[in-house]
């Protein structure tokens, strides 16, 4: 039987050899992505209905192509300019399987990870769309009982490896059983040339806005960026699995971010996949399957991430949907003169990050 086996295996390796050169020759080449837009979630249909995160990019970018994916849902679209857009439906799985297919060449592709998001009053408002320079992860960490937290401490949120609140670990290995990273953040930068290169170019944009959210914006007394009409800034997105709410919470987030951006950041926006995204965008990075220096985050205000003053922490958790169909409207009208200029000037950009 060995025998046998063994002589099948020399012919097939035979067949494999002198097929070789051949197969080569026959290779497709493969599709180029410019620019790639990545959403979260859609309802309904992709067009032609109630829009979520995915629908205006595909009617108004022309995404009317549909392209398979091994692994995917029929989710990825694209247009003959070379702009594509997918839903992550399956999060991270997507994602993989699209960087891992062979058809696809995605070491010039410029990313925009996109959608709605709960937005920090202090900073913005409802409608309003912010253009990252770091994801933070908001996940691991220790938790307490803010009922039973010590005395002073603001709430029992804080680092794995330190004593308390607001502080970094001691130790950069603050795990104990990773022994082979030399450090260990929460606070994943992006490409921050590119950001301000993004957000220059669509500062000048006129954002839509809406009478019930308008109207909405005379409750927020005390905080005046909450009470602007939707406008573009810079600002960082936090993302955790878990849907927290309040002002306590948002005082937190704020913290969060100054503290592992080295005060740099500021949290604008939460919610809750960015940060696994991140990490899967970083491990194909250095696989070389992507650049993650062309990755950019825009992220839109559907919906505070606290009550209004004098209003129910209850009532107004999850009030998302007032304000998500401004949310989802401004978020392409924000990144749309960014791809024009990517397509428009696409010998130089694909080789030269601009920024």
């Amino acid at each position: 039987m060995k025998r046998f086996f063994f002589r099948i295996s020399s012919a097939l390796a035979g067949v494999a050899l002198t097929a070789a050169p051949s197969l080569a020759h026959t290779a497709a080449p493969k599709d180029e992505i410019k620019v790639l837009i990545v959403a979260n979630w859609e309802v309904g249909n992709d067009s032609g209905d109630e829009p979520g995160e995915y629908q205006d990019w595909v009617e108004r970018l022309h995404l009317n192509e549909k392209v398979h994916v091994r692994g995917i849902p029929d989710v990825l679209r694209r247009n003959s300019d070379g702009v594509y857009a997918i839903v992550l439906k399956q999060g991270s799985l997507d994602l993989n399987a699209l960087a891992l297919d062979p058809h696809f060449d995605l070491h010039h592709t410029y990313w925009i990870f996109s959608g709605i998001s709960g937005v920090d009053p202090n900073v913005a408002s409802v409608g309003s769309v912010a253009w990252g320079r770091w994801v933070v992860d908001g996940d691991a960490l220790r938790e307490i009982d803010d009922r039973t937290i010590p005395k002073g401490w603001p709430y029992g949120l804080y680092a794995i490896g330190a004593d308390r609140p607001d502080t970094l670990p001691a130790n950069a290995n603050h795990y104990g059983s990773v022994t082979d990273v030399a450090e260990l953040t929460k606070a994943y930068p992006l490409n921050q040339s590119l950001a301000r290169w993004a957000f220059n170019l669509s500062s000048k944009v006129k954002l839509s806005d809406d009478t019930v959210i308008a109207e909405r914006r005379a409750q927020w007394k005390g905080f005046p960026n909450a009470q602007k009409a939707p406008f573009i800034l810079m600002g960082e997105t936090l993302g955790a699995e878990r849907y927290w709410h309040g002002p306590s919470r948002n005082k937190w987030a704020e913290n969060w971010v100054k503290l592992w951006t080295k005060n740099q950041g500021q949290f604008v926006m939460t919610n809750e996949e960015s940060q696994h995204y991140q990490l899967d965008i970083r491990t194909l990075s250095s696989l070389g399957y992507l650049d993650a220096n062309r990755v950019m985050v825009l992220r839109s205000g559907s919906n505070f991430d606290m009550p209004p003053p004098g209003a129910s922490i209850t009532d107004s958790i999850g009030d998302e949907a007032p304000g998500q169909k401004l949310a989802f409207d401004n978020n392409e009208r924000a990144a749309e003169p960014v791809i024009s200029e990517l397509l428009k000037h696409w010998d130089e950009y694909k080789t030269h990050i601009p920024g």
